[in-house]
């Protein structure tokens, strides 16, 4: 039920979640103190922005921060008196934006639209001024601006969120499920003392391994084609390089299943494995560098990243889909998986023999 369920639900909660994809109709507050056409221009900007909506415009800054509480704005734009005038004199007004950072991502996107709509006001404003000087409508360009700035987004080029985030968290989870349930693989063997029976009837300690795991291996095999389901569902363009993500994918799920039947080989308690492979699950999607940069992390703290395998699953989940990159790029992710898994299986071999070997030694 944990294992098939988490993961359908969390699909279809952060599916929805995330659905828009981008944020829209922010709220913000204009504080128009001038009065005039081009305050009215400005305003209409922000109100043709599909990122922005304009709760409230003031005339004046009585209760100013409690009509932005109450209006749960994330920017509060003041146009100050004799805006129009100024600009037209050529005294250099300004324009106080006070942005709400309490939440950083509403802060980034309200801000970025508001910049956006003031600088094609300058421009508007410049051109203006420029042909009233008898400027040609050729040369307007070239003498307000020297050269020319262009920025081509690629891989995401929408900035959409969903695309962003929901695969990242999706893997997140398949890792904390994996764990839990491998966490009671050989713990719940321990606990309810059958490994004795297990052990009469399975002598390989490979066979005892692979018993454990290959169930789930299937399982996930069947949520891995469940999540590519749903990127039609929700609409995800996720289409190149799927079959090579899928051996990726194949070496992770094998990879954290060595994890979880080495604690649950070392710690006989299923509480206790339980609660140890947790404290490595719930910080892992933090510690992997997909949603805050593994190179701007302490050292140490990167040593750590580095001994998950969610890390390099999404770094290499990035480099695939995201970036449409090749799977020989992913060769360091592959390899880092291969090293985690393989350390850890060798080690649960060696601690389930001499699990194996107590109880052999009993029987005689």
């Amino acid at each position: 039920m944990l294992f098939i369920g988490a993961p359908l639900l969390y699909a279809i909660l952060l599916g929805y979640v995330y659905s828009k994809g981008k944020a829209t109709d922010l709220a913000i507050v204009v504080v128009d103190l001038d009065q005039s056409e081009m305050s009215a221009k400005a305003i209409e900007m922000f109100n043709d922005d599909e990122v922005l909506t304009i709760k409230a415009v003031l005339y004046d800054k009585n209760n100013l921060s409690k009509i932005a509480v109450d209006n749960g704005a994330n920017c509060v734009v003041i146009i100050p008196k004799d805006f129009q005038k100024d600009v037209l004199t050529k005294r250099y007004p300004e324009i106080i934006t006070f942005v709400n950072t309490a939440n950083i991502l509403t802060a980034n996107f309200s801000s970025n639209a508001i910049q956006v709509c003031l600088g094609t006001l300058k421009v508007g404003v410049q051109y203006e001024t420029l042909r009233k000087q008898g400027v040609p409508e050729k040369l307007l360009a070239s003498q307000y601006e020297p050269f020319k700035t262009t920025f081509i987004k690629k891989f995401n080029r929408s900035s959409n969120y969903l695309y962003y985030l929901w695969p990242g968290v999706l893997s997140a989870v398949l890792q904390q499920v994996m764990l839990l349930a491998l966490a009671l693989s050989f713990a719940s063997e321990f606990e309810n003392g059958t490994f004795r029976i297990l052990v009469d009837q399975c002598p390989s300690i490979i066979k005892m391994m692979s018993i454990k795991i290959i169930p789930y291996l299937i399982m996930s095999f069947g949520v891995w084609l469940l999540y590519w389901m749903f990127t039609f569902y929700f609409n995800i363009p996720f289409f190149e390089n799927l079959w090579e993500l899928t051996f990726v994918a194949g070496v992770f799920v094998i990879s954290v299943s060595f994890i979880g039947i080495l604690v649950s080989i070392l710690i006989p308690s299923q509480l206790k494995a339980t609660e140890i492979l947790m404290v490595i699950a719930t910080p892992s999607f933090i510690l992997s560098g997909f949603s805050w940069p593994l190179s701007q992390m302490p050292g140490w703290i990167q040593g750590i990243a580095n001994v998950i395998p969610l890390t390099h699953f999404l770094n290499a989940f990035r480099i695939l889909i995201i970036e449409n990159g090749t799977l020989g790029q992913t060769y360091a992710s592959i390899k880092g998986m291969i090293i985690i898994g393989a350390v850890c299986a060798i080690l649960a071999f060696i601690a389930l023999y001499f699990k194996r070997k107590e109880v052999l030694k009993t029987q005689l």
